[in-house]
């Protein structure tokens, strides 16, 4: 819709954070673009940006207009998915913020077999913390959030949640791989590799461990848990992760993962959620509820 374009234009440089780069991403050029930004601030009478030697970053006036955008778009977008639904075509475009956990193996499977039946719905994929995922729902850049251990859940509507226990993931030849489950202390007798302390996974380990006399001493730390994955097949090391984040033994057999003994580490939930009092789209629903019938058939869930 014309009457839309400049709030997705200004939408753009927020998310990217340069007016070159938002120009790239909407194929005009930068003066255009930044034409269009300078017009809209004249007609506001308040700058959207501030203006920054690399890039530009959202005003307080900006993070209030920005806002008022993308509830423009998210709820023509939602118009949109629904009159297409009328004559049985369904289009419209997804937005997640996820957890690393189910980048590699759960969210590609997912949005695959949705497009495979409904190929003109597009879709975006955010990396999000334990913190910023419900803030991604909150100022509308996210539809549905996927979250392991959650910082805060204030405007988190809660669809579902997923018990995860935590699994050490080893070279199919370690010595704990005979064993179907392990005791973290067994753990600590090996090289660990730790995935950084913001991550769930990395919480519950180590306030299992707060009343105990062992300590995690990781010989290598690291945000990536594909990293992770990796390093302990390349150096014959212990590292951890949640099963939906991880392979099949088919897909890997030099790979193997243990739960650890829930009396060592207790299991954590993954959250899947919409901001509160929001009503998605068409498209978003109905993936999120292919998503639901997932995580029912497949994982403990509540």
């Amino acid at each position: 819709m014309k009457h839309l374009l400049p709030l997705k234009y200004i939408d753009a440089v927020a998310k990217s954070g340069s007016i070159r780069q938002a120009a790239e991403t909407l194929a005009i050029t930068s003066t255009a673009l930044n034409r269009r930004i300078l017009a809209m601030e004249e007609e506001l009478g308040v700058p959207i940006f501030e203006r920054l030697s690399r890039g530009v970053r959202l005003s307080t006036a900006g993070e209030i207009f920005v806002h008022h955008a993308r509830s423009q778009l998210s709820d023509m977008e939602r118009v949109k998915s629904q009159i297409a639904d009328l004559s049985g075509e369904r289009r419209g475009h997804v937005s997640i913020a996820c957890s690393q956990a189910l980048l590699p193996y759960f969210l590609p499977d997912q949005i695959s077999q949705y497009r495979a039946e409904h190929a003109a719905v597009t879709f975006e994929v955010l990396l999000r913390d334990r913190t910023a995922a419900e803030q991604a729902l909150v100022d509308l850049s996210a539809d549905l959030a996927l979250v392991f251990e959650p910082v805060r859940l204030n405007e988190f509507h809660n669809l579902l949640t997923v018990r995860q226990p935590v699994h050490v993931v080893m070279p199919a030849d370690h010595p704990l791989a005979k064993d179907d489950i392990v005791r973290l202390r067994d753990c600590l007798q090996f090289p660990i590799a730790l995935p950084a302390t913001s991550y769930g996974v990395r919480h519950l380990m180590e306030t299992a461990l707060k009343s105990s006399s062992q300590e995690l001493r990781p010989i290598v730390e690291s945000d990536s848990f594909e990293f992770l994955r990796y390093y302990a097949l390349a150096e014959n090391v212990l590292s951890f992760q949640i099963p939906i984040g991880l392979p099949s033994a088919k897909q890997r057999p030099d790979m193997i993962s243990r739960p650890i003994d829930e009396r060592d580490v207790p299991m954590g939930s993954l959250y899947f959620g919409q901001l509160r009092g929001r009503t998605l789209p068409v498209a978003a629903a109905r993936f999120a509820q292919q998503m639901l019938d997932t995580f029912y058939t497949r994982f403990d869930c509540d």
